[in-house]
């Protein structure tokens, strides 16, 4: 049985142009801090890497390499020039354990966050450092940030985006830091980066990264990660999930039709990437689904993978007024850039049937 793989909002495929570039990168085996002429050479590939990740971003400001995002939030919320944080409701968990359980939560309004919220927050005492995310993993939900970074700046703060699903996909925010990682672009897992505007916005650990993050430099993830965004700039191949989001798309009505609900906050400033759907099938618990689209040879899921594992109601979709019943049922379906229509249509005809089986049961 050939399965079919629709979780990559958790981690996506490697591009074979990464996998390639990991390879070299393992011949060049020398360590990018020595001084020797092996030494210079893996320093000089290393550089190149970071410097073909900032232009495929559009990025003119620093990059520190980091283990990934977790690892890049860690250091941007942790050694910001700040005096508080204040972080969206709806933020990965690791975000919140970044920030601290001192940070100010600034709640939603529909689908996007309160900005009268924000307002208030940033009127307060002390510097801010502020984190909020341009797309959710859970829903494909869209933050509309226009204005944000200006609003914190004139507050005299700093701001901060999780980029990490939308990096390569979108256009990236204006932010002082922005989070990106590699393997949900097609590049190997294992690294990441955070983008800062000036290194002068961070307080200095010492060690590798220009004295910002202490570690032997990771070449091989640094060269997989380059040519995983090398593809995205060039849309050869991970921007095809454009194209095959429309499929999804297309399903909506379908959806509801079935007696299903898409999971999608509503209100003003709803933004929908296309390529992430929650879906809240009836009469089945998210785990049922799970056990049953697996045992079918379809991977999905019911949320982020930090948090599918546990039986309490996704603290994102509380976040976006979701009710609980219907995020017990709710599933997400996420795609790639080796992502088929066919498989779409398989996902979607397994659907159907389960939807009339739940339908049955309730009857």
């Amino acid at each position: 049985m050939t399965r079919i793989y629709l979780d990559h909002a958790a981690t996506t495929p490697m591009l074979p142009q990464a996998i390639a570039a990991v390879e070299q990168g393992m011949r060049n085996w020398a360590n990018p801090s020595s001084p020797h002429a092996e030494g210079r050479a893996a320093r000089a590939a290393l550089e190149d890497a970071r410097a073909r990740i900032k232009a495929a971003l559009g990025w003119d400001g620093e990059l520190i390499f980091t283990s990934g995002a977790s690892e890049a939030l860690a250091i941007g919320l942790g050694r910001a020039k700040a005096d508080r944080g204040i972080v969206s409701a709806v933020e990965h968990d690791a975000v919140f354990r970044a920030a601290g359980p001192q940070a100010a939560i600034v709640p939603m309004a529909g689908a996007a966050f309160d900005r009268e919220a924000l307002r208030s927050l940033l009127a307060g005492n002390g510097k801010p450092i502020v984190a909020i995310q341009h797309l959710n993993s859970e829903t494909g939900t869209i933050q509309p940030l226009e204005g944000v970074a200006d609003q914190v700046r004139e507050a005299g703060g700093i701001f901060l985006s999780d980029c990490s699903q939308s990096a390569g996909k979108l256009a990236l925010p204006d932010a002082d830091m922005i989070v990106v990682s590699a393997h949900k672009l097609g590049g190997p897992p294992g690294i990441g980066a955070l983008l800062v505007r000036d290194f002068a916005m961070l307080d200095p650990s010492g060690g590798q990264e220009f004295g910002y993050r202490g570690g032997t430099e990771n070449l091989p993830g640094a060269l997989g990660f380059a040519a995983a965004v090398d593809v995205a700039r060039n849309r050869d191949g991970t921007a095809k999930w454009l194209d095959i989001a429309e499929v999804l798309v297309d399903r909506e009505y379908d959806f509801h039709r079935a007696g299903g609900e898409v999971v999608s906050p509503a209100g003003e400033g709803a933004l929908w990437s296309g390529h992430i759907l929650a879906v809240a099938t009836p009469g089945f618990s998210a785990a049922a689904q799970l056990m049953r689209f697996d045992m079918a040879g379809i991977a999905v899921s019911a949320g982020s993978a930090c948090s599918s594992g546990t039986l309490k109601q996704s603290r994102t979709l509380r976040a976006f007024g979701i009710p609980e019943e219907v995020s017990a049922r709710t599933i997400r379906v996420s795609l790639g850039w080796d992502t088929t229509a066919e498989e779409i249509d398989q996902f979607f005809e397994h659907w159907l049937n389960l939807a009339a089986e739940g339908r049955n049961r309730a009857a």
